[in-house]
């Protein structure tokens, strides 16, 4: 890093806050504007906040670790954009209709106060445990990797980059979300899009550059690199069925990459709760003043999701090239034999800001990490904040007035910054953290995809149904991380006994267990609902698409027109090309 380079990333800061200094300036001390600013997002703000709010931590790091390993494999979650339009063409008008301020809020109206009590609780739980332990642990990745050497010695206590790095990001992030909230979030989210965006496709064309141009690209590494197929076909029929590891190899896995049944129908599950029902996307769209804005941010952010393919996978991909290469600076990435070596695959991005990019262009990048880094974390902490303040104090204080939601929903930003920081210590001493908490999603979000969407989809369904569905879903994930955690933080040496019941069930591939909680969740929520009561009609009024009334159909029509039509029709033209040109 160069003093040009240091200067861009303070330009970018000092436009970062000036801007949300003007949003404080504007803000209004009620809930509504605090947690969802005042409703008056445009399509514009919504999609850019969705895109930067998922474009956090696990982008920067692991993706294009992922192509400096396995090519585009993974593409196919981020070609999961289509999730994204079944957000707004579905489930906007429902949500929009009901007026809530959370996602456990809407529960509430379509089945039972108690089902909203469990979900709110599981999903800030969740939230601690995973977005904001991930976002620190890649914040600190980032650091270490540009500034390897920063330390700072405070009391005799040496604290190195890794500290440094996840320090800042936290203070910086939880200081302008503490202080205005959702809109501050929105319009810090538009900047660190644009931010990110440049910086990260400067890099890919200044990779491209450097190894000789797309086509050297695909004659470096060979086609199956290129091949997103490769996931989901296997190569032979001996051994594909086993539905746990074996030692020495991982069953269902071919060419050491991901199970195809996995990926056909676990991940979409995934997809869908993480697109369609999570606090942490769907506030943006509850921030729109109408379902048309909502409906049109989901279109735009679909086609930024788009993105990543080429500005994070593919900057992976070319490390890798440049290593086989033997450009300096970037020879740990592979073996002696020119192998990708997966330890140091997470380091690639950042190794190819430092080795590859001319100074003031590697501040830009630089920069676009951090802004990945800090909206991720902006939106976990503002998401999180709502879902305390408006699921748990309002509720438990329902006369509260706005400027005691507002610093309720202040402190409860305060003190997820206090864990975060409390979370450093464990985070930076425990190995495989960040691959264990990948997992940690697909077993809580199966009853969640399940009761939403059957809820929605199935009047006949009921709290009772929806309440087992819950309980029992997230019991089976439970156990399955208290199974799976003192192995994958390094605290049994050896792990289980193989053949023994827990051995079976820590090596069963997570997202062939995740569809376990899938079917089970679906079967007690429908067996439940049909051995008890149906829910009333004045109950399930507009928050089904059975009891939507002809005005409410309506609406939602006159809410859409050709163009919106065409544009989505776009959306799904280009995930069809991306799969027909990644075919080896």
């Amino acid at each position: 890093m160069t003093t040009i380079d240091w200067l861009v990333v303070a330009g970018y800061f000092a436009a970062l806050f000036a801007l949300n200094w003007w949003v404080v300036s504007k803000s209004k001390q009620t809930s509504t504007d605090y947690f969802l600013a005042g409703r008056n997002l445009g399509w514009f703000l919504v999609g850019t906040s969705i895109f930067a709010s998922n474009i956090g931590s696990e982008h920067v790091v692991g993706l294009a670790g992922s192509g400096a390993t396995s090519g585009v494999a993974l593409a196919h979650f981020e070609l999961h954009a289509w999730c994204i339009l079944v957000l707004g063409w579905v489930l906007v008008p429902f949500y929009m209709r009901s007026g809530v301020f959370t996602m456990p809020e809407f529960l509430e109206r379509r089945f039972s106060p108690a089902s909203r009590w469990v979900l709110s609780l599981i999903s800030l739980v969740a939230y601690v445990l995973t977005k904001i332990a991930v976002g620190i642990f890649a914040g600190g990745v980032v650091f270490g990797a540009l500034l390897p050497e920063l330390s700072v010695s405070i009391g005799g206590a040496e604290f190195n980059s890794f500290w440094i790095g996840s320090v800042a990001v936290i203070l910086l992030t939880g200081l302008y979300v503490t202080l205005g909230g959702m809109r501050a979030v929105a319009y810090g989210d538009a900047l660190q899009t644009f931010v990110l965006v440049t910086g990260a496709g400067a890099l890919t064309w200044y990779g491209l550059q450097a190894v000789g141009g797309w086509g050297e690209l695909r004659s470096i590494l060979g086609s199956e690199m290129f091949n997103l197929w490769k996931p989901l076909v296997p190569e032979g029929v001996e051994g594909t069925w086993a539905p746990v590891m074996e030692p020495g190899r991982m069953a269902w896995y071919f060419n050491g990459e991901y199970p195809w049944v996995g990926m056909l129908f676990c991940a979409p599950i995934i997809g869908l709760w993480y697109w369609c029902t999570d606090q942490y996307i769907v506030q943006r769209t509850l921030a729109a003043p109408n379902v048309t804005e909502a409906r049109r941010g989901t279109i735009f952010s679909a086609y930024l999701k788009l993105l990543p393919v080429f500005i994070f996978i593919v900057p992976g991909m070319i490390a890798l090239a440049l290593a086989r290469m033997g450009t300096p600076g970037m020879e740990t990435l592979v073996d002696a034999q020119g192998n990708p070596v997966t330890a140091a695959a997470q380091g690639a991005f950042p190794m190819l800001v430092q080795n590859v990019l001319p100074a003031g262009v590697r501040g830009l990048v630089v920069s676009g990490l951090l802004a990945a880094l800090m909206s991720s974390l902006a939106g976990v902490f503002n998401a999180s904040s709502t879902l305390f303040t408006m699921d748990f104090y309002r509720k438990l204080h329902p006369t509260a007035t706005e400027w005691q939601l507002v610093w309720v929903g202040r402190m409860a930003t305060v003190v997820l910054v206090i864990i975060g920081l409390l979370w450093i210590p464990v985070i930076q001493g425990a190995r495989g953290l960040y691959d264990y908490l990948q997992g940690v999603q697909s077993y809580l979000a199966p009853p969640i995809f399940t009761v939403f969407f059957l809820g929605v989809f199935m009047k006949r369904v009921n709290a009772k149904g929806c309440l087992a569905a819950l309980v029992v879903g997230f019991a089976m994930g439970v156990f399955r991380l208290i199974v799976d955690t003192p192995v994958s933080l390094g605290l049994m040496e050896g792990g289980y006994e193989p053949g023994s019941l827990l051995w079976i069930i820590n090596n069963i591939y997570f997202q062939y267990y995740s569809l376990l909680i899938f079917l089970v969740s679906a079967a007690v929520l429908i067996g439940v609902s049909y051995a008890t009561e149906m829910p009333s009609e004045r109950q399930l009024a507009g928050l089904t698409y059975a009891t939507t009334s002809v005005e409410q159909r309506a609406e939602t029509r006159a809410s859409w027109d050709r163009n919106d039509v065409l544009t989505t029709a776009g959306v799904l033209l280009l995930i069809l090309a991306a799969y027909v040109y990644f075919s080896g």
